[in-house]
């Protein structure tokens, strides 16, 4: 056989590209398939996921609640998850010595603590099984021929009976697949912080707070909502509730030009009257006390005391002396507190766009291209994406194990 011609090509040396490779070759050992890479380095997306530890999945285990982690793909990935999704990937791991952790937050980590454990497992099991890797072979083109494909790096020219492609946010990629006529849909950012510079947060990096928080148009309409953990940073504003506000709100959000207006309420759900009623009643009961020394509604210590010098009561204010004007300044600044967004900084290393392959375009009962037959996706390359706590990687692991099965099944017949 042609040394430069495969069964399969699979383009990308990431996870999807490696866990659809590896299942590939144990599905259908006879198979020659080859991963290539346009870099020296595999898997680094694997290496700097979760600080180092790789967050594999999350401890989710239902499907339908599963795919409600996904801005772009809940309805299409819900099928996918029925067949391969988090106990799947668990015992996928386990079977080959990878035990898997699950965190209080579902976060879900090798026991070993690191990454590498992950990159070791795959790259034993592409030698074992016999997958060819093929570093530094950055893709040129992809030519569809009568009964293959041709794909050309910049090192040589080879053949293939089916491709997969797993690059994920490439735009070189997505260039070479829209003159393939497919549909890009062109990419913004996904899972990024606030940058907000305002003198209340200046002093409280490391601060965290559960809050709802409003997001506000330059017209003042509420465009964006979400709830859940706030972590002030040296930079403006992070954690869980705006991380969730980036993925879902990626498009509506760039549309404003990373600049507009939040409100955040600091107790959640609380309103501004039912505060001040509850306010007035700590004037009553505890006259004496020194409202800036002792935090109230489990606000942190420090936050509630910005929240209280912004509400017009200095340090050394007790309860009995303050007018009802500002406990009503103090209801506001604590269920409405307005802050101006101007930008986004890249949450830690793991930067994720919304955008890729028109879903529309793909078969997700295989992951087939819609437009041209035995063409696959895997991974983030189609306009999927998710939000922070490991569903990248089950998007990965399920769309390439679904790729494996398919191929497997097709050549073999």
């Amino acid at each position: 056989m042609d040394t430069n011609a495969f069964d399969v090509i699979v383009i990308g040396g990431g996870a999807a590209g490696f866990f659809a490779a590896i299942n590939l070759k144990t599905k259908a050992p006879n198979l020659k398939v080859a991963i290539l890479e346009r870099g020296s380095q595999v898997l680094t997306k694997v290496k700097i996921s979760g600080g180092g530890r790789c967050n594999v999945t999350h401890g989710e285990f239902i499907p339908s609640e599963l795919s409600k982690n996904y801005p772009r793909g809940e309805k299409e990935l819900l099928g996918p998850f029925h067949t391969f999704m988090t106990g799947d990937t668990l015992a996928w791991f386990e079977e080959r010595g990878v035990n898997i952790k699950m965190e209080e937050d579902g976060r879900m980590f090798p026991v070993s603590n690191t990454s590498q454990t992950i990159i070791d497992c795959f790259l034993n099991q592409i030698a074992t099984l016999g997958v060819s890797l093929l570093k530094e072979h950055p893709v040129k083109e992809i030519h569809k021929l009568e009964h293959s494909w041709s794909v050309t790096t910049t090192n040589k020219t080879l053949l293939a009976q089916k491709i997969v492609i797993a690059t994920g946010s490439n735009p070189k990629i997505w260039n070479i697949l829209s003159a393939l006529k497919h549909t890009i849909v062109p990419p913004v950012a996904s899972l990024f912080t606030f940058n907000i510079k305002d003198q209340r947060i200046l002093d409280l990096p490391g601060v965290s707070s559960q809050v709802s928080i409003k997001v506000m148009d330059q017209k003042g309409k509420v465009v964006l909502q979400s709830e859940g953990p706030l972590l002030i940073t040296h930079w403006g504003m992070s954690g869980p509730a705006i991380l969730k506000l980036s993925a879902w709100g990626a498009r509506i959000l760039e549309a404003l030009d990373y600049t507009f207006t939040i409100v955040v309420n600091w107790l959640l759900d609380q309103n501004q009257e039912d505060i001040l009623h509850r306010l007035l009643k700590l004037k009553t009961k505890h006259p004496k006390q020194t409202i800036a020394k002792y935090p109230q509604f489990d606000i942190p210590r420090r936050l509630w005391q910005s929240i209280v010098k912004t509400s017009g009561i200095t340090p050394v204010e007790i309860w009995a002396d303050i007018p009802k004007s500002k406990l009503q300044n103090l209801a506001q600044q604590l269920t409405q507190s307005y802050f101006e967004v101007s930008g986004k900084s890249t949450f830690k290393e793991e930067f994720v766009t919304a955008g890729g392959v028109a879903l529309e375009e793909v078969n997700f009962k295989t992951f087939e291209s819609r437009v041209h037959p035995n063409l696959y996706f895997a991974g983030e390359v189609i306009n999927v994406d998710a939000i922070t706590g490991g569903f990248n990687f089950q998007n990965a692991w399920t769309s390439a194990y679904i790729v494996s099965k398919a191929i497997s099944q097709d050549l073999q017949q």
